[in-house]
């Protein structure tokens, strides 16, 4: 059935994502290649995916989000959902997702952007 206000969602995922990579230890020094290194050098940790994987993940788990918010307002008026705050709550879940999925993607269009006015 439909998750109650404050249940799952992007906001979740990123707090657990950011207390476990605090909880692991993991630090800025750690992550950044040092000079002569290039990419290959620093390795991903173990079992993390890899960037297309976990973009992959967001973006499926946003569409997820976005598809169960349509049936709602429906949901509400034929008495599957009895809650009205349950309703706005899920739509303001969905809403954000959107908007945070399309954040993400203007702020990788403008690195791609960015990498191309570089001379090389």
């Amino acid at each position: 059935m439909i998750q109650g206000v404050g249940q799952g969602g992007l906001a979740k995922a990123a707090i657990e994502a950011a207390l476990a990579s605090m909880q692991r230890g993991a630090k800025v020094e750690g992550a950044i290649p040092r000079a002569g290194e290039g990419l290959q050098g620093a390795a991903a940790p173990a079992g993390a995916p890899s960037f297309a994987e976990a973009l992959a993940q967001g973006v499926s788990r946003a569409d997820e989000t976005i598809k169960a918010s349509e049936s709602l307002p429906v949901d509400l008026l034929s008495g599957k959902v009895g809650d009205f705050h349950e309703v706005a709550g899920q739509l303001k879940q969905s809403e954000l997702a959107f908007k945070f999925s399309l954040e993400v993607r203007n702020k990788l269009i403008d690195a791609y952007r960015e990498t191309m006015r570089m001379s090389v």
